[in-house]
C-alpha cells in the first residue's frame, strides 16, 4: 500500500458481488440472526450482559430487543453503511448488528433465519442500487467519503501509544509515541509500499504486554512474599471463595453444549473475511479496499487483544458468546488462500476458543494488569477513530461542498453533541457527512449551490 493521501480504492467502492459472495452474506446472516434467537452469541458487546437476564427469563424478548435496536441503532446506520458505501467493503456493524436485533425479535425459532437472511440479501442487493444512485448525483458524497481512509489509517496507528500512556503514565507513553514515530518514518523511507504504521503498531502493542506482564509478575512477587509473611506469623488464609465460578461454569458449559454451531458460524465468518469483501474494523475496511490483505489482518490482530478479555468474562457472565468469537476469524480469513480452507480453520478456530473460555477467564483473573491492557486498549481505538473519523469526514465535507460542506457537517455534528448524542459520537460524523451530501444535491437542484468537480 503506498501511505501517500488519496481516496483512491483498489475495489473502487462498487460493492457489486459475485453470486457465490452473495449467497455466503445471505447464509451467514441467516445463521447469525438464528444464533442471536437462541441468545447463544450477540455481537454487541453492550447488549451482551442482559441476555443473561433474558436467558433466565427474568427479561422479555420485546425488552431485550429495544435494548439491542438502541444500542445498535447508531452504529447501522450511523457508521455502518456509511464505512460500507465509502469503501466498498462490508463491515460487522452493518451485518451482525441488525441480525442482532432480528434474532432477538422473531417470536419464532424458524422465522429468525428467514429475517436474518432477508437483511442480507437487502445489504447485497439494495446497498448496491443505493451506491450506484449515490455516485450519479450531482454531489457524489460516496467518493468525497473515501477520504476519510487517510485519517482512520495513519491515526489508528497511535492506539498502542494512547493505552501505554493511560495505563503506565507519561514517561513511558512519551516513549512509546516517540519509538513509534521514529518507526512510521523509517517504513515510509525504506518501504514505501508497506503500510506506514504496520511495524510501528507491532512494537506499540509489544510494548504494552510487556509492561503489563512485568507489572503483574513484580505484583505476585509481593503478594507471595506477604502471604510468607503472614504464615510466618501464624495466620491462616481463609480459602477464597469466588460467587462467579458457578455462573461462569454453567454459562461455559451452556456455550460447549452448541459447539458444533458455533465451528459452522466460525466455518462462515472466515470464509466471508477470505473473500475480501468484508473487514471487520475501520480501517481495516480501506486496506482491504485497497487489496492490503496483510496488513489488514495485522491490524484486526491488534485489535484481539483489547477485546479477548471483554467478550470473554461477558461471555462466561452472560452466556451468550461474540458472534465473531474472540474475533481471531477475521485476520486469518484475510490470508487464507482458498475458501475450503478458510471453512474449515475458521471452525477450528471457533472450537478451540468456545472449549477455552473457561480457561482464559482463569487465567485472565491471575493477570489483573493485561486484563486491564485490554480495557486501555478499547479505550485508545476509540479515542483514535473518533477523532480520526471526525477529521476525515470534514475532509470528505470540504471535497463535496468546500466551506459550506463543513459548515452543514460540522454543524450537525456539534448539534449531536448539544442535543446529548441521540446518534453515538462514532457514527455521528458519517452520516453527518450523508446527511450533508443530501441536502448540497437539493441545493443544487434548487439552484443554490455550484458541486466543486463537475
Amino acid at each position: 500500500m503506498t501511505t501517500s493521501p488519496g481516496p483512491v480504492l483498489a475495489a473502487g467502492a462498487n460493492l457489486d458481488f459475485t453470486l457465490a459472495q452473495q449467497l455466503t452474506v445471505i447464509a451467514l446472516c441467516a445463521l447469525t440472526a438464528f444464533i442471536s434467537h437462541m441468545a447463544l452469541a450477540v455481537f454487541n458487546d453492550g447488549v451482551r450482559p442482559f441476555m443473561l437476564d433474558f436467558i433466565q427469563g427474568r427479561s422479555t424478548r420485546s425488552a431485550t430487543t429495544a435494548v439491542s435496536f438502541g444500542l445498535s441503532a447508531g452504529f447501522i446506520f450511523g457508521l455502518g453503511a456509511p464505512m460500507a458505501l465509502s469503501s466498498g467493503v462490508l463491515n460487522p456493524w452493518l451485518l451482525f448488528l441488525p441480525t442482532d436485533i432480528l434474532g432477538i425479535l422473531s417470536p419464532k425459532k424458524w422465522l429468525a433465519p428467514i429475517l436474518g437472511g432477508a437483511w442480507g440479501a437487502v445489504v447485497v442487493f439494495g446497498l448496491s442500487g443505493a451506491n450506484n444512485l449515490a455516485h450519479d448525483l450531482p454531489v457524489d458524497f460516496l467518493t468525497a467519503m473515501q477520504e476519510m481512509s487517510t485519517p482512520i489509517l495513519f491515526l489508528f496507528t497511535l492506539f498502542p501509544v494512547l493505552a501505554i500512556t493511560k495505563q503506565f503514565g507519561r514517561k513511558w507513553g512519551g516513549i512509546a509515541g516517540v519509538v513509534e514515530l521514529a518507526l512510521v518514518v523509517m517504513t515510509m523511507k525504506l518501504w514505501p509500499t508497506v503500510f506506514a504504521g504496520a511495524i510501528a503498531m507491532a512494537v506499540g502493542v509489544l510494548m504494552l504486554i510487556g509492561l503489563a506482564i512485568n507489572k503483574d509478575l513484580k505484583q505476585r512477587k509481593v503478594d507471595r512474599a506477604n502471604k510468607t509473611e503472614e504464615a510466618d506469623e501464624g495466620e491462616e488464609l481463609a480459602p477464597a471463595d469466588d460467587p462467579m465460578a458457578s455462573l461462569f461454569s454453567a454459562s461455559a458449559a451452556r456455550l460447549r453444549k452448541y459447539l458444533p454451531l458455533f465451528m459452522v458460524l466460525g466455518a462462515g465468518i472466515c470464509l466471508l473475511a477470505q473473500m475480501h469483501v468484508f473487514g471487520g474494523g475501520e480501517a481495516t475496511s480501506f486496506l482491504i479496499a485497497k487489496g492490503n490483505y496483510s496488513e489488514a489482518a495485522q491490524v484486526d490482530f491488534y485489535r484481539v487483544f483489547g477485546f479477548i478479555p471483554l467478550i470473554a468474562t461477558t461471555a462466561l457472565a452472560s452466556g451468550a458468546y461474540g458472534i465473531a468469537g474472540f474475533t481471531l476469524v477475521y485476520p486469518i480469513g484475510y490470508l487464507m488462500p482458498n475458501p475450503i480452507l478458510a471453512a474449515v480453520v475458521g471452525a477450528l478456530v471457533f472450537a478451540v476458543e468456545v472449549l477455552a473460555l473457561s480457561y482464559i477467564g482463569k487465567f485472565l483473573g491471575k493477570l489483573p494488569s493485561v486484563r486491564d491492557s485490554s480495557e486501555h486498549l478499547r479505550s485508545a481505538i476509540s479515542d483514535a477513530l473518533q477523532l480520526a473519523i471526525l477529521f476525515g469526514s470534514l475532509m470528505a465535507a470540504n471535497a463535496m461542498g468546500a466551506g459550506l460542506g463543513i459548515l452543514i457537517v460540522g454543524g450537525l455534528y456539534l448539534l449531536n453533541e448539544a442535543m446529548g448524542r441521540p446518534v453515538v459520537r462514532m457514527a455521528a460524523a458519517p452520516a453527518a457527512v450523508i446527511v450533508g451530501g443530501i441536502v448540497l444535491n437539493i441545493l443544487y437542484w434548487l439552484d443554490l449551490f455550484t458541486p466543486i468537480k463537475g
